[in-house]
């Protein structure tokens, strides 16, 4: 175990320090301290999306050595705000851990909601990214902390790194603001298992960010892991994880534990994960359980679940699995066949205990097989997919949900990093999805201001892949969502004098569906 003095400096070379800490930048003032503040303070680390651009495919050996630097920061960072593994464990938190390119998200929900359902206990969930509030990332019993909680543990997560700052020599002025403070994701790691632990939850369910054997969260050890889940995998991130799907699963793969059960998908389409994640197991002492197309296609899953679509019945024999896993390394013991060691897979899932249909039934996420209708009557599809795989994924979603209606239909659509070209391929080829209009949107929530325009490159392409694939729709591009809301809108009325309904699919990016929440779901938890 890596041991590190709390308030020692680790001195990183300079061509390296920016991963570990970010730049100094102050704060105005630092006497008052509501959720605002918070929020404030959190804009200032170093996001994710500068992180991640520190990585690029074609150069090996420096994503080897910022990827090699990855734990060992973040348990000092860890340790600076007063935790190590071993201080989790004795905490008596134990964890789920989930990895994965598609629908691990979703996994994590729906473990965390088996495991209150059938315990009543306190069930904590740490996911991203979140969609309208940075608190949908930390929830206990599925509700995001409340604006209270989270600003009153952000401090003290933030005053122990500025003590630390301050303990080291810097200078006092710059002491609260983000010098000395791990990036946004990493901060946010630390401040979730800081609630937790405070709040006494036990039983916690963690998602990884990116990757596996480097990401943030795997600072876990198998003495507090009790399961561990690789869902689908598929290229993402090949910067940072490598630029074939078999060099993901090694990374995703890192999330195994000596001892520790690991659940993954059996996929005979991919045998070179399979094997990888079988060395990966073997290598770290994990016990792989492989659960093949088979059951999960005799399976007839649960009706009625909040999160929706074809592909959820995956994700949901993965669910039951870990979360069986993780009650009966807690205590909890089953009758039947669904407490015996060794039944089999197909059987636990026939013989699951109320409590598991009730736990997968209600599990939700926001942006994630999202269905509302707003005040216009126009009824909304959202979900943040963003893969190739999971946009297939959501066109066959919504095209079992419009197969018996005439209503007018729109794709509305935006991923600004990724080939678009490829992802609406996607997107269009599983079931001939067909929309009677398509709009292509940035992120940006308001329109530009005037004489400043924005970057349409990305939306142009989209929108002639468009036409080239379906040239009856009626395609256009806008530069923000509220923009294509207005759009959306009047098309609405259109169809309803021609006595239609209307329909939107919002898909591509979580930032999308985010902004599209937040402009037409003046309800939501939070706008942050």
């Amino acid at each position: 175990m890596l041991r590190l003095r709390l308030f020692t400096p680790i001195r990183l070379p300079s061509s390296r320090r920016h991963l570990f800490t970010t730049t100094s930048t102050k704060m105005a003032s630092s006497s008052s301290r509501t959720y605002a503040d918070a929020l404030a303070r959190l804009s200032l680390l170093q996001s994710n999306r500068a992180v991640t651009s520190l990585f690029t495919a074609d150069s090996s050996s420096s994503t080897k050595d910022l990827n090699a630097l990855a734990i060992p920061e973040m348990l000092a960072w860890l340790a600076r705000a007063g935790y190590t593994p071993s201080s989790l464990y004795d905490s008596g938190i134990r964890v789920v851990h989930v990895a994965g390119t598609k629908g691990k998200g979703s996994v994590a929900a729906q473990v965390a909601s088996i495991i209150e359902k059938a315990t009543g206990r306190k069930v904590g969930l740490y996911t991203s990214p979140h969609v309208v509030s940075v608190r949908e990332r930390i929830r206990i019993n599925g509700v995001p902390v409340s604006r209270e909680v989270f600003g009153r543990y952000f401090f003290e997560v933030w005053d122990r790194l500025s003590e630390v700052a301050r303990r080291e020599g810097m200078k006092e002025e710059d002491v609260d603001g983000a010098g000395g403070k791990p990036f946004y994701f990493r901060f946010l790691t630390i401040l979730g298992v800081h609630v937790f632990v405070s709040e006494g939850v036990k039983d916690v369910v963690l998602e990884c960010g990116i990757g596996g054997e480097y990401d943030a969260t795997n600072v876990v050890d198998e003495n507090v892991v009790t399961a561990a889940v690789v869902t689908q995998l598929g290229l993402d991130h090949v910067g940072m994880l490598g630029d074939t799907v078999e060099k993901i699963a090694w990374n995703k793969a890192g999330v195994f534990k000596r001892g520790v059960k690991g659940f993954t998908r059996r996929l005979d389409g991919q045998p070179g994960v399979m094997r990888v994640l079988r060395e990966r197991a073997e290598e770290k002492g994990a016990l792989l359980v492989e659960v093949g197309d088979e059951v999960v296609q005799a399976w007839e899953g649960v009706e009625g679940a909040r999160l929706r679509g074809p592909f959820q019945k995956d994700n949901m024999a993965l669910a039951v699995g870990a979360a069986r896993e993780h009650l009966i390394r807690t205590g909890v013991e089953f009758e039947g066949e669904f407490g015996k060691e060794g039944t089999g897979y197909a059987e636990l899932l026939a013989s699951m205990p109320d409590a598991f249909q009730v736990g997968l039934r209600e599990a939700s996420l926001r942006g994630r097989s999202e269905i509302f209708t707003d005040g216009d009557g126009v009824r909304w599809f959202l979900d943040g997919a963003h893969t190739d795989d999971s946009l297939a994924g959501v066109s066959k979603w919504f095209a079992q949900q419009q197969a018996e209606t005439d209503d007018v239909r729109v794709l509305l659509f935006n991923q600004q990093e990724r080939d678009v070209a490829t992802l609406l391929g996607a997107l269009l080829r599983p079931t001939e999805a067909r929309f009677t209009h398509a709009i292509f949107t940035r992120n940006e929530e308001t329109p530009a201001e005037p004489g400043s325009p924005r970057d349409m490159a990305v939306q142009n392409q989209a929108a002639e892949t468009f036409r080239g694939a379906r040239p009856d729709t009626a395609v256009s591009v806008t530069d923000s969502v509220s923009s294509a809301v207005e759009q959306i809108k009047e098309i609405a009325v259109e169809a309803k004098k021609h006595g239609k309904g209307c329909v939107v699919l919002a898909t591509g990016s979580f930032h999308l569906v985010g902004a599209v929440l937040r402009t037409i779901d003046h309800e939501s938890d939070d706008l942050d």
